[in-house]
């Protein structure tokens, strides 16, 4: 095989010059060249890599741009993300962050066999990464351990769109240059065969081989030369993972065969459901056989922000101190690598004075913010502090001493400050989001987070008090596009759950349709605007608008559960499988998720799986009593997933904690029902229905898809139920 010819430096330090300063050549393979370089406009290290001049000719700067073109778009914490491409003097090229860090594969020459914990660490980022590019449409074709690097432990898969850009250089150049579309040891069968219409299912099929090799130290097949190896996947069976690492679990050695089937309809539905097959297997003991998903992002970039201590003379001026800490949270939940608690499990210790390590703990964060507001009037004073779950150690802390006027910009000074302390890499839109200028009333805002303490409670009164309140801010400031997002908001959920009157739905379309007008750019509105028009039966708008959500901010978890209740109301099972996967990554302490997704499981004949994901629903239902023992959705959601695993009592008693909080709520008592059917108990479920119903429950496509309930579905008392509605 005859080796590439070197790149000239000089030729490319002239071609690039005024854009890029180039230092020297970092390495070199059959395909390309790397050269580290600056970024003159930016002032940034970056690495620069460029195509082998027999290759750039074959490939073309057309193919070769439209493939980076759509690599360049992927954004996400262990995806290393592209900055530039070109073509300069028949030289095709494109620029990457620089990180000082080694590769995968350089790891496991350096020392073959990783622990365990490290391999599925690392599997659990890397299946992430290309779960979230194959949602994209884009497939890698080409992952291997050369092209994952490990940046302060964590993995990052690069070279996205490369292979592709090669799939029509025909074969006599590749063996020219040294590199074939895809690499024998880890190329999927479908690919070896010559298919080029792959999906993510070739990529899940590779990074199988991958783990194959971190767990046992070995390639699942090797030969003496690239056909040998090829060959073999369709040949024979590799040696089994626990017959040369006995140490790791059943379930992952289960997880790696079936990622690595022959067949891609025999591999997991999606890269992603690999990961977390991984994960359960590495959180599992002999115990416990709840399956708990892992969060998407390391620890080591995680933060939860806990409410803000009130210290202002007026108790009532809560909702400021409160929602400072949402606004931060909310702020930061934008950025791709770092880990946020949701609002709902920081809120969780409002009020509780417990140790910041036992904190840090329960809600597996590394880093907690904690901070106090004081209000006199216009006069601010805000403290904070970014604490080290680990060793108490404060990271960074301030006073803020300040006018009213000032609270944006203290927020953001916060939300960066927290960004600095835990060394996270920004992309240029989420610097944009977190310096975003708001031209918002002070006195607006200030009746905003009144609305959106109310909102919360997720009560029939509480919800009429935030529309209240986000209706007031309107008054003031009339472009207040998240006021508006507020108010329909209100109207969807008390649609939903409490007053099914066409009123409830027009105002939500009136105020939802002003907020996309007032803001087209915002993530909120376009949610907003989702859940109305789903309510109106406009499904095709609704996806539209999801869509647009869920691709302006990829982390608001709201869209995306939204977006796959839409599809259970429906009966589009599978997509609701999907959709409640990507919402489990977002937010894992979240125990109504996988309740719903058990719901689909089921309706799919997917029994063990919906078994596993409504334990995993029990567990975090506990876990969340803990904090706040008079949820009552935690309590009724609790009650039904108690009730699939046969534990009547434990069933009935959650049901009958949560009817004495509140006996008149609607949506109670619709979850009471489906405990009750869950447990065959068909006159008690038909008497918590009819007053679900009569109390304003009005979702009657959710109410007929629902597995909960169908052992009444062919009762005289349920179908009448359903002619009313």
């Amino acid at each position: 095989m005859s080796q590439a010819p070197k790149l000239p430096i000089d030729s490319l330090r002239n071609a690039l010059q005024g854009a890029y300063t180039i230092d020297r050549e970092l390495g070199r393979g059959g395909m390309s060249a790397v050269f580290l370089a600056q970024d003159c406009k930016h002032g940034r290290a970056v690495a620069i890599k460029v195509l082998h001049p027999e290759l750039a000719a074959s490939v073309g700067p057309e193919r070769f741009l439209q493939e980076i073109q759509l690599a360049a778009r992927l954004n996400h914490p262990h995806i290393l993300g592209l900055y530039d491409s070109g073509s300069v003097d028949g030289m095709l090229y494109y620029v990457m962050p620089y990180v000082e860090g080694e590769s995968l594969r350089e790891r496991l020459d350096r020392q073959q066999l990783m622990s365990i914990e490290e391999a599925v660490h690392h599997g659990r980022a890397i299946a992430s990464a290309l779960d979230y590019a194959n949602r994209q449409g884009v497939v890698h074709r080409d992952v291997k351990p050369e092209n994952v690097m490990l940046y302060e432990g964590e993995a990052m898969v690069m070279d996205f769109g490369i292979a592709k850009a090669m799939s029509n250089v025909g074969s006599e150049t590749l063996t020219q240059t040294g590199m074939m579309v895809g690499t024998p040891a880890y190329v999927s069968p479908e690919q070896a065969a010559g298919d080029l219409n792959l999906d993510g299912r070739s990529d899940q099929y590779s990074l199988g081989c991958m783990m194959y090799e971190m767990l046992t130290g070995e390639r699942p097949f090797s030969g003496a030369t690239p056909q040998a190896v090829m060959t073999k996947r369709f040949t024979e069976t590799p040696r089994p993972v626990r017959a040369l690492r006995a140490a790791v679990p059943e379930s992952i050695e289960r997880a790696v065969s079936k990622a690595m089937a022959t067949e891609p309809n025999s591999r997991f539905t999606s890269t992603g459901q690999f990961g977390q097959a991984l994960t359960s297997g590495s959180l599992s003991t002999p115990n416990d056989t709840t399956v708990l998903p892992a969060p998407p992002v390391s620890m080591a970039k995680s933060v939860a922000v806990l409410p803000f201590a009130n210290r202002s003379a007026d108790e009532e001026t809560e909702f400021f101190s409160d929602g400072m800490a949402e606004e931060i949270i909310n702020a930061l939940s934008k950025i791709q690598a770092l880990r946020v608690a949701s609002r709902t499990s920081s809120f969780a210790f409002k009020g509780k004075n417990e140790d910041i390590g036992e904190i840090g703990k329960k809600l597996k964060v590394s880093t907690v913010l904690e901070g106090s507001v004081r209000r006199m009037g216009n006069k601010l004073r805000i403290t904070a502090q970014l604490v080290n779950v680990a060793d108490g150690y404060h990271l960074w802390s301030e006073r803020y001493d300040r006018e009213m006027e000032d609270v944006f910009a203290i927020q953001d000074d916060i939300s960066q400050a927290i960004v600095t302390a835990l060394r996270v890499i920004l992309s240029d839109d989420e610097k944009k989001q977190i310096k975003k200028e708001r031209s918002v009333n002070v006195e607006a805002y200030d009746y905003y987070l009144r609305g959106r303490q109310y909102f919360h409670q997720h009560r029939r009164k509480s919800l009429d008090y935030a529309k209240q309140m986000f209706n007031k801010a309107i008054e003031i400031d009339n472009d207040y596009a998240l006021a508006y997002t507020g108010v329909a908001d209100c109207y969807s959920l008390l649609y939903t759950y409490f007053d099914a009157r066409d009123y409830n739905l027009r105002q939500a379309d009136i105020a939802s349709n002003k907020a996309l007008d007032l803001a087209p750019d915002l993530a909120e509105a376009h949610l907003s605007r989702g859940i109305a028009v789903s309510l109106s039966k406009n499904f095709d708008e609704a996806k539209r608008e999801f869509e647009n959500a869920i691709e302006l901010d990829p982390k608001l978890f709201d869209a995306v559960s939204w977006y796959a209740r839409m599809h259970l109301s429906q009966g589009n099972f599978e997509e609701v499988v999907r959709l409640f996967d990507r919402a489990m990554t977002l937010r894992p302490e979240d125990f109504e998720i996988p309740r719903l997704q058990s719901q689909a499981l089921r309706s799919l004949g997917r029994e063990s799986e919906a078994e596993a994901a409504n334990r995993r629903s029990a567990k975090l239902v506990e876990q969340h009593l803990e904090l706040n023992p008079d949820d009552t959705r935690a309590l009724t959601l609790g009650a039904t997933a108690r009730a699939m695993t046969g534990d009547v009592a434990r069933a009935t008693e959650y049901a009958m904690r949560a009817i004495a909080v509140d006996p008149e709520d609607p949506m109670l008592l619709y979850n009471v029902a489906c405990t009750y059917g869950t447990l065959g108990k068909i006159d008690e479920c038909l008497d918590a229905l009819e007053q679900a119903v009569g109390k304003g429950w009005g979702d009657k496509d959710w109410l007929q898809h629902d597995s909960d309930l169908d052992s009444i579905r062919s009762h005289p008392r349920y179908l009448a139920l359903i002619r009313a509605m």
